[in-house]
């Protein structure tokens, strides 16, 4: 599985890589800091999965999780936040989001969820909690 990391924090972007990137069958291929670089590298890429943030620079999450979804269907995006609300929930869902992690309750639960897509050949259940 080919993962884009979209986040403005660095140093949660390289926590990630260093949590991801020992992963068999995971490969991180880019790594972006708001929302103009996701997209841009997205559209080139076209990785199987995002791990996106929903507040960044140059755009914001949301919208770059709606543009994903109505060029990409299918590719799966992860939004991993320090605003766990009800509503961003809500809202993510309502916009295609696959997963919805809360940065800190949920971050340690991505190398197993995401190495669970990575060997599964079935679509992700929504899991964007409300």
């Amino acid at each position: 599985m080919r993962v884009l990391i979209a986040d403005d924090s660095a140093i949660v972007r390289e926590r990630l890589v260093t949590m991801l990137s020992d992963l068999e069958g995971i490969e991180i291929v880019a790594q972006a800091a708001d929302a103009e670089e996701t997209v841009r590298i997205v559209n080139a890429l076209e990785p199987d999965a995002v791990i996106l943030d929903i507040h960044m620079p140059k755009g914001n999450g949301l919208l770059v999780l709606e543009e994903i979804k109505r060029k990409y269907p299918s590719m799966t995006v992860i939004m991993l936040t320090n605003y766990p609300y009800r509503e961003y929930r809500k809202i993510c869902d309502e916009l295609g989001a696959d997963l919805f992690f809360d940065k800190s309750a949920d971050f340690d639960l991505l190398p197993d969820t995401l190495l669970r897509l990575a060997h599964s050949s079935a679509t992700p259940l929504k899991a964007v909690k409300p």
